[in-house]
């Protein structure tokens, strides 16, 4: 069996392995392992009995170059669940930053790395999560939950699909082992894929031991694999520093437009590459609060949604300070450290301007004082009233520059122009108590629309291009757990094909697109996984 071939996976010879399971495919050795002992540790998996695949992504398979029909074939499964697995695995070292307090040597606690994968052109590390102990467990068993296995694969691929850097996933494979958390769950291993797992903390690690020549090893080894351009900059070491801020920017400018939450954003949670990694607590905004806090572990509200951005640049400068060892010594590499990390700044109000412009419409530059107002004045409207985040400005693309407000007035037995709203406006405008509140901003936002060069339609079509009609909302993660963790996995792939289409209008589907249900409130989400 070679789920690199594009054959049906059930035509290929296989030998079995002591465990009964023909052998896994001899994986290719990866880049990372190459750097040496100091960087990881080999250890085997933890198989879990009698695997289940509950979901598998046809579209990061075909990345991979695998076949959907692979997925057929239980030995595959099996594999993905740990079984047969040789050589062994490897589990990476690194340290860091965890809820902004230095928590010394962590590691891949339940992370095997397998190998490369995919084409020449682009290749990916894959990876079980929860395929058992590692070296680096300390108090945990070295496994995940089907819960949040499954909200992890759903939710890297919701993302991708949104256009945010990110992990990908392969598959979710379940197993009746029962695993305790705050109550007694069943296991479950989530396969992940990324060009590189390494995060902020591998730098850190190595800088708090003192190790500035593995330093040195691990930052040849990414510059040279995924930011080529820095080895001919007059200090690649600061080239590179900048191009890990300004990934980070767009990133964290993407997550904040579509109105997610990580919940953890650790310095061992953020990768060297800009993508979004480790799905843990994590959430999309329902009534949008600013101050929304997706962790009911994060007590403090260190991580709360509108602190993301000066949380990653305070991460980055952990970043920062644990490489500048492989700087001259001296005020003036500070300084120019510094002036590196600085460059996230101008990079996510860059690339936020241009969310918000986008998810707005408005494609015309005219006055960006006032645009900036308008954004501003939107989001504590929303915030005052909670209204639905992804639902505001999805609805946003209904209203027309020319309200046909006597029309709509007269329909509506009201007498006054705040009272007069066109059709496509009234679904919007029934997401806020203030109605008055939002009429004014509306009149405003029909103004500056009159400044615009396209039409109504192609404006609504470009908007409706930006802002997603379907996110993964708690309650629709929940209610697929639910039925999963009965052992019916069909809610799973359902939602997981209508994640893969966020702005399509699905109808069929309009009922995963609706405001949460009153029960959805009281669904809580932690670290415990």
């Amino acid at each position: 069996m070679n789920p690199t071939h594009h054959a049906p996976a059930a035509a290929v010879a296989s030998p079995t392995s002591s465990d009964g399971w023909p052998a896994a495919p001899a994986w290719p050795s990866n880049g990372f392992a190459s750097l040496g002992r100091d960087f990881f540790t080999e250890v085997p998996t933890q198989a879990l009995p009698e695997p289940r695949l509950v979901a598998f992504s046809r579209d990061a398979a075909t990345e991979i170059g695998w076949s959907p029909e692979s997925f057929d074939d239980p030995a595959l499964i099996a594999h993905l669940a740990g079984h047969s697995l040789t050589p062994a695995p490897i589990a990476t070292v690194y340290s860091g930053h965890q809820f902004g307090v230095w928590a010394g040597q962590l590691g891949d606690g339940r992370a095997h790395l397998l190998g490369e994968v995919g084409a020449a052109h682009q290749r990916y590390e894959i990876q079980l999560k929860g395929a058992g102990l590692t070296p680096y467990s300390r108090m945990g068993d070295g496994r995940a939950v089907l819960r949040s296995s499954i909200r992890e694969f759903l939710c890297a691929e919701a993302m991708h699909h949104l256009g945010i850097a990110t992990t990908r996933s392969l598959a979710v494979v379940a197993s009746p082992l029962p695993v305790r958390r705050e109550t007694v769950e069943t296991a479950a291993v989530v396969t992940r894929l990324a060009p590189s797992f390494v995060r902020f903390g591998h730098f850190e690690h190595f800088s708090s031991t003192g190790r500035a020549d593995l330093s040195r090893r691990l930052l040849d080894h990414v510059i040279d694999r995924f930011y080529p351009h820095c080895r001919d900059a007059a200090d690649p070491v600061l080239a590179f520093i900048e191009a890990v801020a300004q990934a980070t920017a767009v990133t964290i400018a993407r997550w904040q437009a579509v109105g997610f939450c990580h919940g953890v954003m650790n310095t061992d949670n953020m990768s060297i590459l800009g993508l979004t990694i480790d799905y843990g607590p994590f959430g999309f905004l329902d009534g949008f609060d600013a101050n929304h806090i997706c962790n009911h572990t994060d007590q403090a509200g260190r991580y709360a949604f509108q602190r993301q951005p000066q949380v990653a640049f305070w991460n980055l400068y952990r970043l920062g300070h644990a490489l500048l060892p492989l700087l001259p010594q001296g005020e003036a590499s500070i300084e120019a450290a510094r002036a590196a990390l600085d460059r996230y700044k101008p990079a996510y109000a860059t690339e936020m301007e241009a969310q918000l412009r986008a998810k707005l419409g408005l494609a015309e530059r005219v006055d960006d004082e006032a645009d900036g107002a308008l954004f501003d004045d939107l989001f504590e409207l929303m915030h005052a009233n909670r209204a639905d985040y992804t639902l505001t400005f999805r609805l946003l693309s209904g209203i027309r520059r020319d309200s046909g407000a006597a029309g709509a007035a007269d329909a509506a037995g009201a007498t006054g122009a705040a009272d007069a709203v066109e059709p496509g406006a009234q679904a919007v405008r029934d997401l806020f108590a203030d109605r008055a509140g939002f009429d004014r901003w509306c009149d405003r936002y029909r103004a500056r629309l009159a400044l615009e060069k396209r039409d109504d339609a192609s404006r609504a079509l470009a908007m409706n291009r930006v802002n997603p009609k379907y996110v993964l909302r708690n309650h629709l993660a929940e209610l697929a757990i639910r039925q999963a963790q009965a052992g019916d996995d069909g809610e799973v792939r359902r939602l997981l094909h209508i994640l893969e289409r966020p702005f399509d209008e699905q109808p069929e589907f309009a009922a995963y697109a609706g405001l949460p249900p009153d029960w959805a409130s009281g669904l809580e989400v932690s670290c415990s996984s």
